[in-house]
């Protein structure tokens, strides 16, 4: 795995920075810590910092087609390169290295922007053809690798892997955008393709971008997209057996290393699954990791220990010391804009242990978007067929009425804690799964920001995120919109988004199998009721698993990979909760109502209420305000 900068003067030929340039790419130098490298030429320059995995010995970058016409900068793996290496050399192209960069020089010269379209992989990469005076951009299709882009006011255009390699260039404008500030609050992270700044992007996931220089302006433009497209015919074993194949397949292709390959290994189902299938092609041993936590209400070891038994790994595991809370502050420099994913910690730990024995390690993450194995996804059609059968006259002042008056019940049994329900009721079908995954919800999120805040949002909605992928889903079935909407937001600007950053933290490469493209469109095409089956989810997959895996594995409840933050919040970090929401940071941003902010730390620390995941979201939006005083 890598790290990719560059830099293009989209308006002149400009002499390109060096320094500068070189900066930036040393801002991701743990992404790449075995080789860097630099191009530079009128008006652009590249820059790269190599992890090696394939090739060992060659395949440095930028690199370059045989005249020297064509140059790439590229994170990621191509896993089917050596098929296309062979269809190109028919096609009469000259190869110099064995690596699955220069499969993608030649691909653009054969098929231009089109060549992204025979890549199956995880990648994000930016080729500069100097004969057609452009520049393109690619990110792959699920977003498994990060791409962030900026014009400057300059005229220049830049792009990194991380955002930290663009905030690093003195012309980068670092103004707040109010409408990613009413996303974080609603969903943890700020959602595809916004940042936290306005006019700084990332490039979406299966988005492809073409600049011509001297071009007035440039769009991104979709090149792919999961179809739902539902199988016809198949018996439930027919299918259950071909996606035993299909992740099979997935997971082969993605053993391919000359370095130390391993897998994380939690004991739930979907990593368990990809370490039953590396066992069964693997001569040797596989390398297992996991951590574990002194509280049993958050250790799955037991589970992880089994699976590592039944087929015989070199298991790892660690605990994590019950009071891990030190790398809070160091979080901000791994995701460079607010994140508040609290897994983001016990996921550093994880990546960390797996280094000490490995490079590349597979993980069993997308399973749950895939396969509908998330619990919400069964309140979210079991509420959605309860909105079908009242009119939204009706339905409408009456949930509303119910939400408003019904009391908060945190400490209740959760049959008695109806509240969130009845206002989910009162909502359409997004604006319902909205508030089922919210953080801070609308009510909260009106308290929670100040007057000046709410009027630079002028009425804006972090809802227009869901209308927005809603309106472009290529199904309309409610638990396959769903799913559709996790896979544009949640699994992209969450889950993967915690994976880079952690494991690239520790020059780490996580591969992901079960969001192989090929195999994510199979599975849409699964029908609903085999992915979500009662209260079931993932039923196929399980079902086809059980040759495999005993049913402890397969059919106990889903425990997740969480911190205890409501203990830690309420005990030793009690005085940090304090100084972080109400210290001068905070207070003198200009985004917050003072008095709200007091109420959430009061109510939670005297045990009223829960407020961990909202002062967790706070705590390190704090983090970044700080980070970025400094940097000012």
């Amino acid at each position: 795995m890598c790290g990719i900068v560059g830099i293009f003067d989209i308006r002149e030929s400009r002499e390109i920075n060096r320094e500068l340039l070189s900066d930036m790419n040393e801002t991701q130098f743990h992404r790449g810590p075995d080789e860097g490298g630099i191009h530079i030429e009128s008006g652009l320059g590249f820059a790269h910092r190599r992890l090696s995995i394939i090739d060992l010995s060659s395949g440095q970058q930028p690199l370059f087609n045989e005249d020297e016409t064509v140059v790439v900068t590229y994170n990621g793996e191509i896993y089917n390169f050596p098929a296309l290496s062979v269809e190109l050399k028919a096609l009469g192209h000259t190869f110099r290295t064995h690596c699955d960069t220069e499969v993608i020089v030649h691909a653009w010269e054969e098929w231009g922007e089109q060549c992204v379209d025979h890549f199956r992989g995880m990648f994000a990469f930016a080729i500069w053809d100097r004969n057609k005076e452009t520049l393109f951009l690619a990110r792959d299709r699920m977003g498994i690798k990060p791409l962030f882009y900026a014009e400057l006011p300059n005229g220049q255009f830049i792009f990194g892997s991380e955002l930290k390699s663009l905030q690093i260039h003195p012309e980068l404008p670092r103004e707040f955008d109010p409408t990613a500030v009413e996303e974080y609050f609603a969903f943890g992270y700020v959602p595809e393709p916004k940042t936290i700044y306005k006019n700084v992007y990332k490039l979406s996931p299966g988005h492809r971008l073409t600049i011509c220089k001297g071009a007035k302006g440039y769009q991104p433009e979709q090149y792919w997209d999961v179809s739902f497209q539902l199988h016809n015919g198949e018996s439930e074993q027919e299918m259950g057996s071909e996606l035993i194949d299909r992740f099979k397949e997935a997971v082969d292709i993605r053993m391919m290393a000359e370095v130390p390959l391993g897998a994380f290994l939690s004991g739930g189902v979907d990593s368990s699954g990809v370490v039953a299938m590396m066992a069964k092609s693997s001569e040797e041993p596989v390398n297992t990791c996991s951590i574990s936590f002194g509280d049993p209400k958050f250790n799955e070891s037991q589970y992880a220990d089994q699976v590592a038994d039944l087929y015989k790994t070199n298991h790892r595991v660690e605990q994590v010391d019950p009071e891990d809370f030190d790398l809070i502050d160091h979080l901000a420099d791994l995701y460079d804009e607010p994140y508040a994913d609290s897994s983001a910690l016990p996921t550093y730990r994880v990546c960390e242990l797996a280094k000490k024995k490995v490079t590349v390690v597979l993980s069993g993450d997308g399973g749950d978007e895939n396969l509908a194995g998330y619990r919400r996804y069964r309140w979210h059609t079991y509420e959605d067929k309860m909105r079908s059968m009242l009119p939204a006259s009706l339905r409408r002042p009456l949930f509303g009425f119910l939400g408003r008056t019904y009391p908060k019940a945190d400490w209740a049994p959760k049959i008695f804690r109806a509240k969130t329900t009845f206002e989910a009721m009162a909502r359409d079908s997004e604006e319902g799964y909205l508030h089922s995954v919210s953080i801070f919800s609308d009510q909260m999120r009106s308290s929670l920001f100040s007057h000046k805040l709410k009027d630079d949002l002028q009425g804006y909605n972090a809802i227009e995120v869901f209308r927005r992928h809603s309106a472009n889903a290529p199904t309309d079935d409610p638990l396959s919109l769903v799913q559709y909407l996790d896979m544009k937001t949640y699994l992209v600007g969450d889950i993967l988004t915690k994976v880079d950053r952690a494991s690239m933290a520790h020059s780490l490469e996580v591969r992901v199998p079960l969001l192989d493209h090929k195999l994510v469109d199979w599975m849409s095409g699964l029908s609903p009721d085999v992915k979500l089956r009662g209260h079931e989810g993932k039923y196929i997959f399980k079902k086809a698993l059980e040759p495999h895996l005993p049913d402890d594995i397969l059919y106990r409840k889903k425990m997740g990979f969480s911190i205890p933050l409501a203990t830690w919040f309420r005990g030793p970090l009690k005085d940090k909760v304090k100084e972080g929401l109400l210290g001068e940071t905070m207070l003198n941003s200009g985004l917050f109502n003072e008095d709200y902010l007091r109420e959430l730390v009061d109510k939670h620390q005297s045990g009223a209420r829960d407020y961990s995941a909202p002062i967790w979201t706070l705590l390190m939006f704090n983090a970044f305000l700080k980070k970025e005083a400094l940097n000012a």
